[in-house]
């Protein structure tokens, strides 16, 4: 088994992507994306509120924060019975929000796209 050192970079970023690769872990990250940009606060997010946010049941959540941790996206700490959880890297909110902008363009040139066909019949 390869160690991340001696992979391709491009290999490195396909397995980052698939961590990103179900839509309750785009969701579990903009909600702590969201905690992160708070004014006051840590920026962490208790689990319990996170299975209030996803309406997930606690056995898939916790399957979808262990890829998370797994991908190095999240970090988890434990205080008393209480487990939070943050983004490991603001950088994270950054991609998704560039995320956002660029599907808003395509979307945008879809639009634009079908429009000019709706045109031509």
């Amino acid at each position: 088994m390869f160690q991340d050192s001696e992979r391709p970079l491009y290999e490195i970023k396909a397995n980052l992507f698939k961590g990103l690769s179900h839509p309750y872990r785009i969701r579990i990250l903009e909600i702590l994306a969201t905690a992160s940009l708070a004014v006051s606060g840590p920026g962490e997010v208790a689990v319990a509120d996170i299975l209030t946010e996803t309406e997930l049941e606690a056995s898939h959540l916790s399957q979808h924060l262990s890829v998370l941790r797994r991908h190095r996206l999240v970090r988890s700490q434990r205080r008393g019975s209480t487990v939070y959880y943050r983004l490991a890297f603001p950088e994270v909110a950054d991609l998704l929000r560039v995320a956002r902008s660029l599907l808003g363009e395509i979307l945008e040139e879809t639009k634009d796209q079908l429009d000019t066909a709706g045109v031509l019949r």
